[in-house]
């Protein structure tokens, strides 16, 4: 998953209007005896990522000589409504790399092609079972996972060493009291929060509740443990070693460059951004990376959503463009491309085969791995991600002092109660 850090190209921009009516590929591009040529909607890191995915692209189409691929990479931060809206005029790409939340989303709205019993899933068994589950909706399985991810504390080894504390925190009770040491042996602040909803998820898994109980089909975002568990997060914008709240719409960027030059030493994060932790003044040993599960809360819970991307079909694309479409979804999703997606960018793989020694022996990765198995599966609902907006509006102004905590709960249970109208209070 990436959190406002996806980079927008003016070349991407263009090629996707170039690209918007490539996938449904009515033309002599899909005669039998081909080539094919199927587009692919990439949204990773332009940067940072991008090249190791077009190099796939590449031996993919050496080893496949009648399939072409029409690489496309699209801002995170703009694919999912860019698809949405080419998927419903009936030009979008052959293949997409969706969002763990968008899959069953799109999957709804019957815009990708159920994968079950094709060429793209005969390796099912080898990826792990909750992965899958996350793909499915209403007992079919829509996408196949490419990468994983989870929010970890991370921190700053020489900093915290300084301050004389050999071990992560826990709890956040423990946090502020770190956070406080460090910055009285250090001078510089112990944690950097962020608004973001996603990032502020762990809160409320600390108390034992969510935004929503898909199961009773009650919204949960204003009850008394979400309050406790939004209050806490709260509470860790002000004190000593604790740096303020940036509602700026650059506040991912200022929280992320701080942690890597050793301006604040600790941040909640995910592994996308292991690459870039590594380029950071205070990470050329990268042994001085730690990385923790996210502290608990006063239930004595801990944990933080299961992130990540699958590769998914559309639906809408006719047979000879599907049937090349799920052998490159295949190829991608491989124990040999999920290696070499993990050496080259730092992610997690979704299969067990890929986390080879030569995967584990990177510290990033093996951090992020031993905390997966505190993150939380997102429920079986394909509204859930769309409720961190309305929360993504209200939070900043929380933390920035300009509404009360009930307030901005109440403003957010309004607007989720709209995505939700089956769901009670």
């Amino acid at each position: 998953m990436r959190r406002g850090i996806a980079a927008s190209a003016l070349v991407a921009s263009l090629a996707l209007a170039a690209t918007a009516c490539g996938g449904s590929g009515s033309s002599s591009d899909s005669k039998a005896d081909g080539p094919v040529t199927i587009t692919w909607w990439d949204t990773s890191n332009a940067t940072n990522e991008a090249p190791t995915y077009k190099a796939l692209v590449k031996q993919f189409e050496a080893a496949n000589k009648n399939i072409k691929v029409k690489y496309v990479n699209v801002p995170f931060d703009q694919a999912q409504n860019k698809f949405d809206t080419a998927a419903g005029a009936t030009g979008a790409p052959d293949v997409l790399r969706s969002e763990v939340g968008w899959t069953p989303a799109f999957a709804k709205k019957g815009y990708f092609l159920p994968l079950d019993g094709t060429a793209a899933l005969a390796d099912q068994a080898k990826f792990q079972p909750n992965l899958i589950k996350q793909a499915q909706y209403q007992g079919k399985t829509y996408g196949v996972p490419l990468v994983t991810d989870t929010l970890a504390l991370v921190y700053n080894k020489a900093l915290f060493k300084k301050a004389g504390i050999a071990d992560a925190p826990k709890t956040w009770d423990e946090l502020k009291s770190d956070a406080a040491k460090i910055k009285s042996k250090t001078g510089v602040d112990g944690y950097w929060g962020s608004t973001a909803a996603y990032f502020a998820q762990p809160f409320l898994y600390g108390e034992g509740t969510d935004t929503v109980d898909a199961a009773a089909k009650k919204i949960t975002v204003d009850s008394a443990a979400a309050k406790k568990g939004y209050g806490t997060w709260l509470s860790l914008f002000s004190g000593k070693g604790l740096h303020k709240a940036d509602t700026t719409a650059d506040a991912y960027a200022h929280i992320q460059d701080a942690f890597v030059n050793g301006k604040v030493a600790a941040i909640i994060q995910g592994p996308w951004e292991i690459t870039n932790f590594y380029k950071g003044s205070a990470f050329k040993d990268k042994s001085n990376l730690g990385i923790a599960a996210v502290p608990a809360g006063s239930a004595g819970k801990a944990g933080a959503p299961t992130g990540g991307h699958n590769l998914a079909v559309y639906a809408g694309s006719n047979k000879a463009h599907q049937d090349a479409a799920l052998k490159f979804v295949k190829f991608m999703t491989s124990a040999k491309s999920q290696e070499t997606i993990a050496l080259k960018n730092s992610t997690l793989p979704t299969r067990e085969d890929a986390y080879t020694a030569q995967v584990k022996a990177d510290p990033g990765i093996a951090g992020y791995q031993g905390v997966l198995s505190t993150a939380q599966p997102r429920p079986a609902l394909p509204e859930y991600s769309s409720l961190w907006g309305p929360l993504d509006t209200e939070l900043p102004k929380i933390a920035g002092g300009k509404e009360s905590l009930d307030k901005g709960l109440s403003n957010a249970e309004l607007a989720i109660t709209k995505l939700v109208p089956d769901f009670s209070k």
